[in-house]
């Protein structure tokens, strides 16, 4: 990593250190949208050409029913696992279903906002290097909270054509009846548009790399008609760290994110008194016998440390930086939180890794990234549910109110929404 002192860069250094890797979107965009097209007009048949081309995987079918009894193929060490984590995070997303909201305006006037679930999902779990059935989890359970009447999986089989059963026990569980055994753009179109055993869906939820985050964009604004939870970029961890911080722990912090990908985000802001030698040795002293040691140096050789003096300075980058995962190893990380305005999730104290939120703490790990955390939540169970107002007006209430909604009608010379209200007045007055 290399060592930047805040006082000494300019806003114009500053902003550069928050910068991402920049990504060829126009040439992505024209490669993605030919597997659109493809899949649009040709379904399964495009589903499994895309797969054996870019997968090596030949399939006599892209779909599957994930079957029942798949706790029987777990052993009861990972079974457990699972179902604890399933508990947390079930327990934390059932949480946020709140009371609907209802406000009298007017004397006579009733506002609500009733939510209902978005009916049909497609939830996309990445698979490559590495299965996560984690993320099926943390996607399926709000989905299954918010009362979704459909839910497809979509994931990338291994090289014999198989799903985890992993993922396949969390599909049982989530009451999943298709399984597409396929993973970048062309399963973002299959779910967008639906093909021969592809339901469509109404939202894709879910992160991947940037093909799968370059369909999700472009299908957004065609006519597939679909939403998406957000944009995304590489994984990503904001370490502030002042001098009571336990340099192993900051370094071990720093390596779990950095193992996702050679193209992962590692900051580390120190504040004075952090030592900053010392994570730097902890950091080749615990990659030796890291399995994805490679992955996590690559990480590593593009991330940066940044010294700052005070609190203050620490918590100004991370704003500007927008991490996805902040973590916040401090005397009194409280104090610091108050003034996070910019973070996907944070994580409190010397004994919070940002592990426990990937898999069991209960909160979502499906976060904004790349900076979008500016302006962008992670997965919750609102991710899966829209808001319906609705207004009803007593006579009394129309009588209060009509003249207000008549007088701005008659400014942007609407007469028909003038009259509306004005027709209901006169009957008012002569009954």
């Amino acid at each position: 990593m290399d060592v930047n002192v805040y006082s000494n860069l300019s806003e114009e250094q500053r902003a550069e250190l928050c910068t991402r890797p920049r990504i060829n979107s126009t040439d992505i965009y024209e490669r993605v949208q030919e597997i659109l097209d493809q899949v649009r007009q040709r379904g399964d048949e495009a589903l499994l050409e895309y797969t054996e081309k870019f997968d090596r995987i030949g399939l006599e079918k892209p779909t599957e029913n994930p079957g029942t009894n798949n706790a029987n193929k777990l052993s009861n060490d990972v079974k457990e696992a699972f179902d604890t984590a399933w508990a947390n995070v079930y327990r934390f997303h059932q949480a946020q279903i709140g009371v609907e909201l209802e406000v009298e305006t007017v004397r006579g006037v009733r506002c609500r906002r009733v939510a209902r679930p978005i009916e049909r999902i497609g939830l996309y779990v990445p698979g490559g290097s590495a299965i996560l059935p984690s993320s099926a989890l943390m996607l399926g359970i709000p989905a299954l909270i918010a009362g979704c009447r459909e839910i497809v999986i979509a994931t990338p089989p291994d090289k014999s054509g198989n799903i985890a059963p992993e993922i396949k026990y969390i599909a049982e569980r989530l009451g999943v009846n298709v399984i597409l055994k396929a993973g970048g753009a062309q399963a973002i179109a299959a779910l967008a548009y639906g093909t021969e055993s592809v339901p469509k869906v109404d939202k894709i939820v879910g992160p991947g790399n940037q093909y799968v985050t370059a369909a999700k964009m472009l299908l957004q604004n065609s006519d597939a008609m679909i939403s998406i939870d957000m944009p995304a970029g590489p994984s990503e961890v904001l370490v502030i760290a002042d001098g009571q911080a336990q340099t192993k722990f900051v370094a071990a912090d720093l390596l779990s994110q950095a193992e996702h990908g050679p193209d992962s985000q590692v900051i580390l802001v120190a504040i004075d008194g952090f030592d900053i030698d010392g994570v730097q040795k902890e950091l080749e002293a615990q990659l030796e016998d890291l399995p994805r040691r490679d992955t996590a140096k690559s990480a590593l050789s593009k991330s940066h440390a940044i010294k700052v003096q005070t609190e203050a300075e620490a918590v100004a980058f991370s704003n500007q930086y927008a991490p996805e995962h902040l973590i916040i190893n401090t005397e009194d990380p409280q104090r610091i939180l108050d003034r996070v305005m910019n973070a996907g999730s944070v994580f409190l104290g010397p004994w919070s890794p940002e592990s426990a939120g990937d898999y069991a703490s209960g909160t979502n790990h499906t976060l904004p990234t790349y900076g979008y955390a500016r302006m962008y939540s992670g997965v919750s169970t609102d991710t899966f549910r829209k808001q319906i107002t609705v207004q009803e007006l007593s006579a009394s209430g129309l009588m209060a109110l009509g003249p207000t909604v008549m007088k701005m009608a008659e400014v942007e010379q609407l007469e028909a929404h003038k009259r509306a209200v004005e027709l209901r007045l006169q009957q008012l007055k002569e009954s």
